[in-house]
């Protein structure tokens, strides 16, 4: 039995125009998708926006332990905006669906597992006669993924079962849009801005009366000081909050001092199983995570998974299935709000889903915390790989400490990303010093 796994990781419901994104931000895009050989078992079938090193297929196979050999790697042409990303006109290529033809004919297909489940990936399991093995298909062929991802549908849904939320409004106009902004100032707090599709808060911008405001989780602050400078604010940036297609935006109080925390479910035909729960790193936008959630109590845990769990519930009566992960925030003042719900497998599903497998199992995580970052600097991924050897730092399967490899950077910038397993966090950040001070040189 084998699984096709599709590396679409941007879509334009994720993150708006892809033509529009920047060169960088495609090959980032691209190096991240291949965190999906990851989940990949013998004779699994991956289709990814390029090859990776043959450094990082050789490591990440041989802690899952998969056959490299079985498995059947799978690049389609540069389609319009290049080779970076999987866009749909490279899902959709002939000449592609004709080589994935080919790879499912010697295969007994169980699953089609796509990073984000939109039309695309349904028309890909439609011309292999297919269309039952991608979980939810009716409804992510209809648009459904991408009313899930909506900030906008988030706040109304949300609204309608009465979770907790920030203050504010879904706005569609300039008018009401100066009018929701000056209401939130009026009363002393600044307003955090929300494309209603973006991701990693990105798409987010702060507004203030004064300065002093600290962005975490949106690009920047803009000072305001009155009525007519949200006017000019609002004229400036109104097709960029829109992402210059006439969307809604939305208008929430900002709190300062707030942690972004998650919990990641997976929802099924079954019901809705809880992967696991975290906090995100924001400097200033999405930066790293540590699971579980460090900052959370005991009681405050109970809390955001029982709210994550209602907030999927909808969406799987209306037919979504897959990872779906409800965000929030963690107040100063110990109150937890909801804060957005994303419908797709997220930067943190390998850590429950494939690292947790490296491990012995899920249900052993437990005693385990995760801290995961980016920027380790190393000459190569090979390099890294070694390095990590020699200094006995890597992931250690019976003390089930060290540090993982996840993703490959280095033709980019020169980094890798890690995920730092340990017992506890205070160890985790030790091992993450460890690291950092390594001689890096000496791998040449």
């Amino acid at each position: 039995m084998s699984t096709l796994y599709i590396a679409n990781n941007r879509t334009e419901d994720m993150v708006g125009d892809l033509a529009a994104q920047t060169e960088e931000e495609r090959r980032f895009a691209g190096a991240g998708a291949m965190r999906m050989v990851w989940f990949a078992k013998d004779d699994d079938i991956v289709v990814l926006p390029r090859l990776p090193e043959q450094a990082y297929l050789d490591y990440v196979t041989s802690m899952t332990r998969t056959r490299l050999s079985s498995l059947r790697l799978i690049v389609p042409p540069p389609g319009e905006i290049g080779e970076d990303i999987l866009s749909p006109d490279r899902l959709l290529d002939s000449g592609f669906l004709a080589e994935l033809r080919d790879a499912v004919a010697d295969r007994t297909l169980a699953e089609i597992a796509p990073i984000y489940p939109d039309a695309a990936a349904v028309a890909v399991a439609r011309t292999l006669g297919a269309e039952d093995a991608l979980p939810g298909a009716r409804f992510a062929g209809q648009g459904g993924t991408t009313m899930i991802n909506s900030k906008a549908v988030f706040r109304a849904v949300a609204a309608g079962i009465d979770a907790p939320i920030a203050r504010g409004a879904v706005v569609a106009s300039h008018r009401e849009a100066v009018a929701e902004i000056e209401r939130i100032l009026a009363d002393g707090h600044p307003v955090i801005l929300k494309k209603e599709h973006q991701v990693g808060g990105l798409g987010n911008e702060v507004v203030s009366r004064t300065d002093g405001v600290r962005p975490v989780g949106a690009s920047r602050v803009v000072v305001v000081p009155d009525r007519a400078a949200v006017e000019a604010y609002v004229e400036d940036r109104w097709n960029w909050l829109t992402g210059d297609r006439h969307d809604r935006f939305v208008v929430e109080r900002y709190i300062e001092g707030s942690v972004s925390v998650y919990a990641e479910f997976l929802v099924t035909d079954d019901g809705v199983e809880l992967l696991g729960q975290g906090e995100m790193t924001m400097s200033p936008v999405f930066s790293g995570l540590v699971s579980p959630a460090q900052s959370l109590s005991g009681r405050q845990v109970a809390e955001l998974e029982q709210a994550g769990r209602r907030m999927c519930e909808p969406f799987r009566d209306l037919g979504y299935r897959g990872v779906l992960t409800p965000d929030a925030i963690l107040t100063p003042d110990g109150e937890l709000l909801l804060s957005e719900t994303n419908a797709r497998i997220s930067g943190c599903t390998h850590l429950y889903l494939a690292i947790a497998e490296c491990l012995g199992a899920r249900d052993r995580l437990g005693d385990r915390v995760f801290l995961e970052q980016g920027g380790w600097r190393v000459p190569s991924f090979g390099a890294a790989v070694d390095l990590l050897d020699r200094s006995g730092l890597a992931l250690d399967l019976t003390t089930r400490t060290g540090v993982v490899l996840v993703c490959d950077m280095s033709r980019l910038d020169g980094t890798v990303r890690y995920c730092v397993v340990a017992e506890d966090i205070a160890s985790a950040r030790r091992m993450q010093q460890e690291l950092a001070s390594l001689p890096v040189a000496a791998a040449v």
